[in-house]
């Protein structure tokens, strides 16, 4: 189903397709941290031309519990790219050095020119400020494992939803499942940009919101960005809003014991510190669960998922 594929959009997948997924990734959960043999022999390429923590160390560590191999580069300055050659001929290179290509890349479409002269699987680890696949498959997975379902649910995605590739992915995500009501939350200069709203159309009861107190006590699922220092084109506007919002207790105390806050991290001060030690808090457990989603991916991408029952 998978097997092939490149990994693009969240909106190149069926709900049927990302069921599969959430199930084979709690497959590779109940594996443990032990390491499994489903990719011996197979190199993934991780190229980022943008700074990652946890994106590019939960694909190389994902392919390393997978018994595959990872190369790749995080440092452009150090590649002959600083050279001049162009992305077209880096990739090309990859392609004949690995069996699957990871890219990031500031400018939108750069991975859509990978999948184009890569012959191997190329899988979007977020280009420009549209789109971030794999983190949404994480947030959804994250939900669908926490509250045992996506169906249904409230959710408030609040912060930074102009230029956030994360909270975009995530919203285009849910669109594939039968959610009561998405409550968008932001300062108007930072609001959904309009295509997404206008695909958002009579896929999804949504409304637009300023303040998150207005809508804190009705939702099962806060999802939290960071403004978008790096997406800014205006410095002195970054400054302007950037301290606009900010989750605490004292906002908390109003919610449903239940609720979970998400994050896609980093936070730089949009979630108070004494909120980490709350069970609202789940936006650490939501990272760790990057592993065991990447695993599924490349397992399924490279057509390995199938032997997995056979893996101790």
């Amino acid at each position: 189903m998978l097997k092939g594929r490149d990994v693009l959009s969240i909106l190149d997948f069926t709900k049927g397709e990302l069921e599969r997924l959430f199930e084979t990734a709690f497959e590779m959960e109940k594996k443990g941290r032990g390491k499994l043999r489903l990719l011996e022999g197979k190199i993934l390429a991780t190229a980022f031309f943008e700074p990652s923590t946890r994106t590019r160390l939960s694909f190389e560590a994902a392919m390393l519990r997978l018994g595959g191999s990872a190369v790749g580069f995080s440092d452009v300055g150090r590649t002959s790219l600083a050279k001049g050659e162009n992305l077209a001929d880096t990739i090309r290179m990859l392609d004949a050095y690995a069996d699957a290509i990871v890219i990031r890349h500031p400018i939108e479409g750069a991975a859509k020119l990978a999948a184009e002269v890569a012959k191997s699987p190329v899988i979007n680890a977020g280009d420009g400020s549209r789109h971030h696949p794999t983190q949404a498959m994480i947030d959804l997975y994250t939900i669908w494992r926490e509250l045992g379902g996506i169906d249904g649910k409230r959710i408030a995605v609040l912060g930074d939803l102009r230029y956030g590739r994360a909270a975009t992915s995530l919203i285009y995500g849910l669109t594939s499942f039968g959610i009561e009501k998405l409550f968008l939350v932001s300062p108007p200069s930072l609001r959904l940009r309009q295509e997404v709203m206008d695909f958002l159309g009579g896929k999804v009861n949504f409304s637009e919101v300023e303040n998150v107190g207005e809508v804190i006590g009705d939702i099962d699922v806060l999802y939290v960005t960071r403004v978008q220092r790096e997406r800014f084109p205006d410095p002195a506007e970054y400054e302007k809003i950037k301290r606009s919002y900010r989750v605490d207790l004292g906002l908390l105390e109003k919610a449903k014991d239940s609720l979970i806050v998400l994050h896609p991290l980093p936070k730089v001060g949009e979630i108070d510190l004494e909120v980490d030690k709350t069970n609202f808090a789940r936006y650490f457990k939501q990272a760790a669960y990057g592993v065991p989603v990447r695993m599924a991916i490349l397992s399924l991408v490279l057509g390995a998922v199938g032997r997995l029952n056979d893996q101790t």
